[in-house]
């Protein structure tokens, strides 16, 4: 990667976490506020694959869980394992379908949230799995599918271009993703 190609993916992560961490905190319909953050991984497994998608979830969800009074790294692996399954159920798909965006953020969204919660409280957190998880996973993913065409595009700018065998175009001193 180029540092052009850091250059960019760092903006799209910022602009990405500064948007989380502003606007969507406030947004607080029955207690509960989204989290675009879903977004960066399953819109990277999308475009890029499973590898990508998997790189840029255990990115994103590091620099999440700098924000998250939760166990450290639990973003970051969820975020990983969803960037990889959305990689991978849709590698076979015309990823050019307008409407394969929103719904794999819908489903995406919906999977992150019961899998970091099921982790929290398996990993000594068991308030995660309350009542509220029902809100929770239909208000992240109904946001997060409204959010995902325009995501998208900026998620596609932020990426290094791949070549036909998926692999990055352009290699800088730290190697490819």
């Amino acid at each position: 990667m180029s540092r052009r190609d850091v250059g960019r993916f760092t903006l799209v992560l910022l602009a990405f976490l500064v948007v989380q961490e502003t606007l969507m905190l406030e947004i607080r319909p029955g207690g509960v506020h989204p989290d675009v953050m879903v977004l960066l991984p399953v819109l990277a497994g999308l475009l890029g694959g499973p590898s990508r998608g998997a790189t840029v979830g255990f990115v994103a969800g590091l620099a999440s869980d700098l924000f998250l009074p939760t166990s450290f790294g639990l973003s970051a692996l969820v975020g990983c394992l969803v960037g990889f399954g959305v990689g991978l159920a849709t590698v076979a798909l015309d990823r050019t379908a307008w409407w394969l965006a929103p719904t794999a953020a819908l489903a995406g969204s919906a999977l992150y949230e019961v899998v970091y919660a099921t982790l929290g409280a398996v990993l000594g957190q068991p308030q995660m799995l309350h009542v509220s998880l029902v809100r929770i996973v239909l208000l992240v993913s109904l946001t997060n599918a409204v959010l995902a065409l325009p995501a998208q595009r900026l998620v596609a700018w932020g990426l290094p271009a791949a070549s036909a065998e998926g692999m990055p175009t352009s290699v800088g001193v730290g190697g490819s993703w």
